[in-house]
């Protein structure tokens, strides 16, 4: 995603460079004063249309023009900004992942205490996938009809388009990290 705001700058610093006034350039894009001027201060974004006439006027390629303007790529969740959130019946969740518009991934580490039944989920869209992988105790994961019981150091992959459930059966704690690829359904808002 590109900031309109940086794109608006990066534009005129371009024009300004080639010692292009604002009318010069529109003449030459077959864009229209008044628009050059709002995406140059960031009030409007301009279409793919738009941008390739802008492009040719300056005698660049879109690709050019772009460069270097894509907005950060790189997201930091400080430990402190994390998601910490206590459930009912004393287990423990923290959210890792920073949320990125458009990617369904979360990356989750939970801790069940002793004798501890977190429940079950419910079956999430085709094409969704969880991986679990287990730090300490003993983790009974049921999918579907199945269960399976994971030991330290334990991991496994489970396809989570079925219903599903986390149980801590032992005398300790279990800490586990879900990682989750949950695609939503079509008809979902």
């Amino acid at each position: 995603m590109i900031d309109p705001v940086l794109l608006g700058r990066h534009l005129h610093d371009l024009r300004a460079a080639r010692g292009l006034a604002l009318s010069a350039l529109a003449g030459m894009a077959d864009v229209s004063v008044s628009m050059l001027s709002a995406i140059e201060r960031g009030e409007k974004t301009p279409t793919i249309v738009v941008l390739s006439r802008i492009a040719d006027g300056l005698g660049l390629p879109v690709s050019r023009l772009l460069a270097g303007l894509e907005a950060d790529r790189v997201i930091v969740r400080r430990a402190a900004e994390q998601d910490h959130i206590a459930e009912p019946g004393g287990w423990h969740r923290t959210v890792l992942t920073p949320v990125v518009p458009g990617v369904n991934f979360e990356w989750i580490r939970t801790t069940l205490p002793a004798g501890c039944d977190a429940g079950g989920f419910p079956a999430y869209a085709p094409g969704s996938h969880e991986f679990v992988a287990v730090e300490s105790g003993e983790l009974c994961l049921g999918v579907g009809e199945a269960e399976y019981v994971l030991a330290a150091g334990d991991s496994v992959y489970f396809p989570a388009d079925v219903g599903h459930s986390y149980a801590n059966r032992g005398e300790g704690p279990c800490v586990y990290s879900v990682a989750a690829l949950i695609m939503r359904s079509r008809s979902a808002g």
